[in-house]
C-alpha cells in the first residue's frame, strides 16, 4: 500500500514508482475491456461484460487486501483480480473465449462468462490448500447480490477462528481472525432484499466485512432514482450507522476518481474491519462505465448528452493521469507512452489466448476431414460426405460443436457401410474426451466424498427397548459431533438457548457457547450465507432452517451459490455445508408443506437426504462430517417424540447416503417411500397381509444420490408391480422417483403392472388433523390404492371396494 501517511522512509522514487505501477495496471485493465468488446462484436467470443469505469478504485481495495483474505465480488472486479496478481491478460481472454482447458482458464474452465473470478482453494486430490498464505477469492456467480450472503460467512469465519481456540488446522485458515472479507456490488443490485438482510446480520454479528457499493448511478437503463429511495444506498442506511455502545456498520463515502483519497478511505476501513472486526460498507459514488452495462447493448440509448459528457470528463483513469500530471509524477509524454506500451502488451495476450484457445479445436477439425475424405473414397454417398466434409473445413473459427455435428450427421450415411464402426469410434472417443470438460464435478470427486464413508451400525445394549424420544438420540449425537470436530458449528432460529423448537439441541448452547451453537435472527437466505462462508474457509458448519418450507426463502441461494460451486469452479472450490431442517406432515398450509420436487430440481449438486427417523438421520449427519460434499438433512417433524432405541455409540454410527434400504421384504408389490409417510405405509402393510397381499416396503432414504445399488429394480423384478408413494404435490418427488426407477434403471422390463404413485393433493394441506387427512396420503389410501393394483391382477380375490 501507499505509505507516505505512515512511514517517512518512503521516497518519491518509491511513491512514484508505486503510482505508475498502479496505473499501468488500471489501463491495462480498461484496454482489456476495449479489446474485449471488440472480441464479442466480431464473434470470437458470445458476451463480455467488463469492468470499465471502475478501475481506480478498485486499485485503492487492493492494497489492503492481505494474504488470508476473501472477496466475494461482483462481475466486474478484474482490475482487482491484476491488482492482486491472479488475473492475467492471457487467462481474461481465455474466459471470454470460454476455454475448458483449467490451465489457461483458471476462474471456471469456460464454465461462467468472463468477469466472474475465483482463485483455487483445492489441491488436484480436493484437499485444502493454506488459504493463509494466499488471496482468495470465492467463486463469482450472476444473480444480483447473490453474493451478499455467502460475504456474510465468509467475514464471520475470522470471527470464530479468532474466539474460538482448538479449531482443527486452523492455522491453514486463519491467522487469529485478522482475515477480512472485501464484497463489491452495483449500486443496483442494493436494492435487492438479500442485500438488506446481510448488511442487517453484519451489523448484529459484527463481523469483519468490507462491502463497497460501485455506484455510476444505473442499474443498465435504469437511473437510480427509479432504484434507490433518495438516490443513494449510503442515505438510506444510517439508520445502521454504529454509534457508541451500539453495534452496527460504519458508512464511508468517497468519489470513485479520487485515486488519493480512496486510498485514505480503504486504508481507514481495512483497520476499523481488520482490528476491530468492525462491519464497513464503502459507498464509491461518481463511477462511470465507458462501455455501457455489457457488451448486448448501447449505453448512448439511455444516458443523456449531459450525462454522457460528464462520464467522459470524470472517467476515473482521465481523472488519474490529470492528477499524476498536477503532483509531478509523470508528464502526458510519459503517460502517452505507458498507454501506447499497454496497448502492445494486451494486444500480444489476446493473441496469445484466441492461439492457446482454437489450435486444438482446428486440429480436431482436420482429423474429422481427412476421415471424412477417407470415408468418402470407398461410400455410396460419397459427394453427400466430401460436401460435409467440405463445409467443416471452409469454417474459419470451428466450435467443437461443428465437428461433433457433422460427424453424426455422416455416421447417418454410412450405417451400412464398412466405414460405420471407424467413424462410429472418432464419435464416441471424441464425446468421451471432450464431454467431461463441460458435465464433471457436480458433486465431490476426491476421496472424501460421500462415497467414501462406509456405513456404521448403531450399537444398542442387548437388551434395547424403543423407550427413548428420537429428540434425544439426535440431541446425544449433536453432543458427541461438537465433542469429536471442533471445527463444526450450528446456527439457526431458535437454535441455541431453547435447544431448537423441538430440542434436538437441549442444553448443547450452554456446554458449547453461544459462538458455537447460537441463535440467529428470523433471516434464512444469510443463515445459508453464513455457512456457505464459513464452509468456504475450512469450518463444519450446519445451518439450521426451522421448517421445510422456509426453504423457499432461501432456495435461489443453494441453487445459484452451493449447488453449482464444485461445477462452475471445476473441483477448485468446496463449501461442505450441511442444512438441518424439519419437516413433511404438521397441520397448517405453512407448516406442513414437502415442496419436494421443487426443492430436488433446484439443488442438484447438494445431496438431499430424507431419513425416516432421528438415528437413521443422525447417522447421516456422522457420515457428512467425514465427507467434503453440502447436504441437506431433513429430518421428520413428528418424528422428535417417537420412540427408539438408545445407541451407544454416538458420533461414530453412519447411514450410507445413496443406498435404500428394505423395512419388510415381500412378494407382491412394491412399496416406495421415505421420511413421516413411512409409518403409514407399514401400516397399511400390516393391513393388507391379513388378507393376503405381500408387500415389499423400501426406504429410500436419500432422493439425492439416488438407489445407487438399484436395489428397487431388484425388488421389482421380484415383485413385478410398483407404487411410489409421496406427500409432495401430483408429479413432484414421486415423478423423480419414478423416472429414476422405470427409465434410468430400466425397471419397466419387470413390469407386470403399470407403475403409479400416490401423492398428496395439488393444494396445501388444510389446518388440522382432518386437513391432513383428506389432503395428503393415508393409510387408508395406501391400503386401498395396493388393493385396486391387486384387483386388476385377481379381480375374483380381490373384488372392487367400490
Amino acid at each position: 500500500m501507499i505509505e507516505e501517511k505512515t512511514t517517512t522512509a518512503l521516497t518519491f522514487e518509491d511513491f512514484k514508482t508505486e503510482i505508475l505501477n498502479d496505473y499501468k495496471i488500471a489501463i491495462r485493465s480498461r484496454e482489456c475491456s476495449l479489446l474485449g468488446r471488440k472480441e464479442v462484436l466480431t464473434g470470437k467470443a458470445k458476451f463480455g461484460i467488463f469492468g470499465d469505469g471502475k478501475e481506480v478504485p478498485q486499485l485503492a481495495m487492493a492494497k489492503f487486501f492481505k494474504n488470508g483474505d476473501f472477496r466475494s465480488g461482483y462481475y466486474r472486479d478484474q482490475t482487482f483480480m491484476m491488482a492482486i496478481g491472479e488475473l492475467s491478460i492471457q487467462q481474461l481472454f481465455a474466459g471470454l473465449y470460454g476455454h475448458t482447458d483449467i490451465a489457461q482458464e483458471p476462474m471456471s474452465a469456460g464454465r461462467q462468462m468472463g468477469g466472474h473470478f475465483v482463485t483455487h482453494s483445492l489441491h488436484e486430490d480436493g484437499s485444502w490448500k493454506n488459504l493463509a498464505k494466499q488471496k482468495n477469492s470465492s467463486a463469482d456467480i450472476s444473480p444480483t447480490a447473490a453474493q451478499m450472503p455467502r460475504l456474510l460467512g465468509l467475514a464471520q469465519a475470522s470471527k470464530i477462528y479468532r474466539e474460538l481456540p482448538g479449531i482443527t488446522n486452523s492455522e491453514k485458515f486463519s491467522n487469529n481472525g485478522n482475515e477480512i472479507a472485501w464484497g463489491t456490488i452495483g449500486n443496483a443490485s442494493t436494492t435487492e432484499g438479500v442485500f438488506f438482510e446481510t448488511i442487517n446480520a453484519a451489523g448484529v454479528l459484527q463481523v469483519p466485512m468490507v462491502l463497497s457499493v460501485w455506484d455510476d448511478e444505473y442499474g443498465i437503463s435504469v437511473h437510480a432514482k427509479h432504484q434507490t429511495t433518495k438516490e443513494s444506498i449510503s442515505e438510506i442506511l444510517k439508520g445502521y450507522q454504529r454509534e457508541d455502545d451500539t453495534n452496527g456498520i460504519e458508512i464511508l463515502k468517497v468519489k470513485g476518481w479520487d485515486y488519493a483519497d480512496l486510498i485514505a478511505t480503504y486504508e481507514k476501513a481495512a483497520e476499523l474491519a481488520r482490528e476491530r472486526h468492525t462491519p464497513v460498507l464503502i459507498h464509491v459514488e461518481e463511477l462511470t462505465q465507458p462501455l455501457g452495462h455489457s457488451s448486448s447493448g448501447s449505453h448512448e440509448r439511455y444516458k443523456s448528452a449531459t450525462r454522457l459528457a460528464w462520464e467522459k470528463e470524470y472517467d476515473c483513469l482521465r481523472q488519474m493521469k490529470l492528477w499524476m500530471i498536477a503532483i509531478n509524477i509523470a508528464s502526458p509524454e510519459e503517460i502517452e507512452a505507458i498507454d501506447i506500451e499497454t496497448k502492445k502488451e494486451v494486444l500480444e495476450g489476446k493473441k496469445a489466448a484466441w492461439k492457446a484457445f482454437i489450435e486444438p479445436i482446428i486440429e480436431e477439425q482436420k482429423e474429422l476431414v481427412s476421415l471424412l475424405v477417407k470415408i468418402a473414397s470407398e461410400s455410396k454417398n460419397k459427394d453427400q460426405i466430401l460436401k460435409y466434409a467440405s463445409d467443416l473445413d471452409s469454417i474459419k473459427n470451428p466450435f467443437k460443436k461443428e465437428i461433433l455435428v457433422t460427424a453424426r450427421k455422416v455416421l447417418r450415411l454410412v450405417i451400412n457401410e464398412s466405414a460405420k464402426p471407424e467413424l462410429s469410434n472418432w464419435i464416441l472417443k471424441y464425446i468421451a474426451k471432450t464431454a467431461p470438460k463441460f458435465n464433471s464435478n457436480l458433486h465431490s470427486e476426491s476421496s472424501s466424498n460421500v462415497f467414501s464413508t462406509q456405513e456404521v451400525l448403531p450399537v444398542y445394549e442387548e437388551d434395547a427397548i424403543e423407550d427413548t424420544d428420537g429428540r434425544m438420540i439426535i440431541r446425544d449425537n449433536f453432543d458427541a459431533i461438537f465433542t469429536k470436530y471442533p471445527e463444526s458449528l450450528i446456527f439457526g432460529e431458535d437454535a441455541g438457548n431453547i435447544g431448537d423448537v423441538n430440542q434436538g439441541l437441549e442444553g448443547l448452547q450452554e456446554k458449547f457457547g453461544e459462538l458455537r451453537v447460537a441463535d440467529v435472527g428470523i433471516r434464512e437466505t444469510t443463515i445459508i450465507g453464513q455457512g456457505i462462508g464459513m464452509a468456504l474457509r475450512g469450518l463444519r458448519p450446519i445451518a439450521e432452517i426451522q421448517y421445510l418450507d422456509y426453504m423457499l426463502y432461501a432456495i435461489q441461494i443453494l441453487s445459484d451459490d452451493l449447488a453449482t460451486l464444485q461445477y462452475r469452479t471445476v473441483g477448485k472450490q468446496k463449501a461442505p455445508l450441511i442444512i438441518r431442517t424439519r419437516g413433511h406432515r404438521l397441520e397448517g398450509i405453512w407448516h406442513s408443506g414437502s415442496p419436494m420436487g421443487m426443492i430436488i430440481n433446484a439443488i442438484r449438486g447438494i445431496h438431499v437426504l430424507v431419513p425416516r427417523n432421528m438415528t437413521k438421520a443422525a447417522g447421516f449427519y456422522n457420515t457428512l462430517m467425514e465427507s467434503d460434499e453440502p447436504a441437506l438433512v431433513i429430518e421428520c417433524l413428528n418424528g422428535y417424540r417417537i420412540k427408539e432405541k438408545m445407541p451407544l455409540n454416538f458420533g461414530e454410527f453412519k447411514t450410507p447416503i445413496g443406498v435404500v434400504e428394505t423395512i419388510k421384504k415381500g412378494t407382491d408389490i412394491t412399496l416406495v417411500s421415505y421420511g413421516s409417510t413411512l409409518r403409514l405405509v407399514e401400516r397399511a402393510a400390516k393391513e393388507l397381509l391379513e388378507i393376503g397381499i405381500d408387500c415389499e416396503i423400501i426406504d429410500i432414504q436419500s432422493i439425492l444420490p439416488f438407489d445407487i445399488n438399484k436395489d428397487i429394480v431388484k425388488s421389482i423384478a421380484k415383485t413385478n408391480r410398483l407404487l411410489v408413494i409421496d406427500e409432495d404435490v401430483p408429479g413432484g418427488a414421486s415423478a423423480f422417483i419414478l423416472q429414476q426407477i422405470v427409465d434410468t434403471y430400466d425397471g419397466y422390463q419387470y413390469l407386470d403392472s403399470k407403475p403409479q404413485t400416490l401423492t398428496s393433493k395439488a393444494h396445501r394441506p388444510a389446518y388440522g388433523t382432518d386437513g391432513d387427512y383428506f389432503s395428503k396420503p393415508s393409510t387408508e389410501d395406501v391400503f386401498e390404492k395396493v388393493y385396486a393394483m391387486m384387483n386388476e391382477v385377481n379381480p375374483s380375490k380381490y373384488q372392487n371396494l367400490y
